[in-house]
């Protein structure tokens, strides 16, 4: 009994997935040409890709990797920008029932992204695993492919092209950060004191110094946590 409702979540995630991953191709064609700015072979995107799957991660890992960032300075970046994929596991972990194995809870958070943790979260009744396997089997790879193609354009495309195309990824941050930057002002000038100390950060004496990952870093936090104790999310009892 258990087999075959195991196999019905995982049918309806990969069909859950579909769109899902065909979305992911497309936005991580665009990664991919930052990758092969950095001189990431395919092999090398795909792989980062598999293993990373946060558009906002692998990039700011790309830029880093452009810029020579040490070892420490990637490792604090991606743990960083990818810190909210922990509250998200957090989330899922009370969705699933209390006898769930280790690898499956293990591997369900391997899993996690924005998306499939949406279509996850929204399970009714304790979420069965394999649904999130069924979207992750084929989300995954759509995901990776997609950056390990665009390497393999941007080393075919002429340079040119190859700039125009890395414009692209600038357009997918803005159409994250715009819809919800007009319904929020918290998150709005949220953003805008992001751009303005970003800028700033770049030219000030002694902060300019720094590597493109320190400031990165420095700036995710400080503005983070400043806002965190300014504005806190209102729980939804109040």
């Amino acid at each position: 009994m258990n087999g075959m409702k195991n196999k019905s979540a995982f049918f309806n995630g990969v069909a859950a997935g579909i769109p899902i991953g065909l979305g992911y191709f497309a936005v991580s064609f665009s990664l991919g040409i930052v990758a092969r700015k950095a001189g990431l072979s395919p092999f090398q995107g795909f792989v980062s890709s598999f293993l990373n799957r946060a558009s906002a991660g692998e990039y700011a890992l790309y830029t880093a990797i452009e810029q020579l960032a040490t070892y420490i300075e990637v490792a604090l970046i991606i743990f960083v920008v990818n810190a909210r994929y922990m509250l998200m596991s957090c989330a899922l972990s009370q969705r699933i029932s209390e006898n769930t194995a280790f690898a499956h809870r293990f591997l369900v958070a391997f899993g996690i992204t924005d998306e499939i943790f949406g279509i996850s979260i929204a399970q009714k009744g304790p979420l069965n695993p394999f649904y999130t396997y069924g979207a992750l089997v084929v989300a995954a790879p759509l995901w990776s492919a997609g950056t390990a193609c665009g390497i393999i354009a941007g080393n075919m495309l002429p340079q040119m092209a190859v700039d125009a195309l890395s414009v692209a990824l600038y357009g997918m941050f803005l159409a994250i950060i715009i819809p919800p930057a007009k319904k929020n002002m918290t998150i709005a000038s949220a953003v805008a004191v992001s751009f303005a100390l970003s800028w700033a950060f770049s030219v000030l004496p002694f902060v300019k110094e720094l590597s493109g990952g320190n400031r990165t870093i420095i700036l995710t936090v400080v503005i983070s946590a400043v806002l965190a104790y300014l504005k806190p999310v209102e729980s939804e009892d109040n």
